[in-house]
């Protein structure tokens, strides 16, 4: 097994499997993260038009404390599906929540709309795809580019649908992992954006809507675009951020929240009317190392921030 500090993807979080199923014939796929464990969970809805599944009971009053498996697929509201994959996989397993008749896995997940990249619609993440995402899953560093749900992404969608030609540019998934005092904080992101991503530290554009000559569209052609009431309304960012201090939910919740902020650091425009955007959080039930450092929420957010710039500007340089 590699060191975890060599592993700079979201399984370098002690107790996270992830993997991956690739359609590259019909352009899409879907990701799955497996916490067999049971990890702590949280929520954040920065974007207003979500596709999601069992994130209800991710919210602290809801009384499930404890998940074991994200989904992350491509497909649009079909691709829903391949969580009953996820499902099958962990019970046949007996992982799950102990309820009274049977071990029921707890699976929830969100969806990125690449039906327009799709070759062949109809061929769509479907439960098989879910449960080969799942079989793969292992604790090695997760693949980035443009691979399982970030197969079909693709960034400056504001320059694509509702154009007289696409100028979006090709995306995919990214991770990060930044670690202070043996305090962990991974993210993976699939960037699907309406806007441009953007270097978060040096600001560079890196990936988006461009001319025809090649040029990145500037602010005043963003800002003009912006007022056309027919861009596009097939936009997401999946977001999951995860870290080995253990949370319970308000605080699991509280991370996703401040998580989420690293997304508007790399991507412009952020978060806008018809964003699909969506941070899941999973905290770890393990005891930290007792050499581990001192840590506070806050310390989590920023760290978590950073780590979701870094895997956004990370979805576009792996491709």
């Amino acid at each position: 097994m590699e060191s975890l500090l060599e592993n700079r993807t979201i399984t370098g979080i002690p107790g996270l499997l992830a993997g991956h199923a690739t359609d590259q014939e019909n352009r899409t796929g879907c990701t799955v993260i497996l916490c067999p464990e049971g990890f702590t969970p949280g929520i954040a809805l920065p974007g207003f038009a979500p596709g999601s599944r069992e994130t209800e009971l991710l919210r602290p009053e809801s009384t499930v404390d404890a998940v074991h498996g994200i989904l992350f697929a491509g497909g649009s509201s079909f691709g829903l599906a391949a969580a009953d994959g996820v499902v099958r996989f962990l019970r046949e397993r007996g992982i799950g929540f102990a309820a009274p008749h049977a071990t029921v896995p707890i699976v929830s997940g969100a969806v990125i709309y690449d039906l327009d990249t799709n070759r062949k619609p109809g061929s769509l993440p479907d439960a098989d795809m879910g449960y080969a995402a799942a079989m793969t899953a292992n604790d090695a560093p997760l693949p980035e580019g443009a691979v399982g749900a970030g197969t079909g992404a693709r960034c400056g969608r504001l320059f694509g649908t509702g154009c007289e030609s696409n100028h979006t540019e090709k995306s995919g998934l990214g991770c990060a992992l930044l670690e202070w005092k043996g305090i962990r904080v991974a993210a993976l992101v699939v960037v699907n954006a309406l806007g441009n991503v953007h270097d978060p530290a040096s600001g560079a554009f890196l990936a988006g809507g461009r001319d025809d000559a090649g040029r990145p569209f500037g602010r005043e052609a963003i800002l003009a675009a912006l007022t056309n009431e027919d861009i596009s309304q097939s936009n997401t960012v999946l977001t999951l951020v995860a870290t080995n201090a253990p949370l319970d939910k308000v605080r699991a919740t509280r991370l996703a929240r401040m998580a989420g902020t690293g997304l508007a650091r790399s991507i412009q425009p952020a978060h806008l009317a018809h964003d699909g955007d969506i941070v899941f959080a999973l905290a770890s039930k393990r005891p930290l190392p007792a050499e581990a450092g001192n840590w506070t929420d806050s310390l989590l957010g920023a760290l978590g921030a950073e780590a979701v710039a870094l895997a956004t500007a990370r979805a576009i340089s792996r491709n």
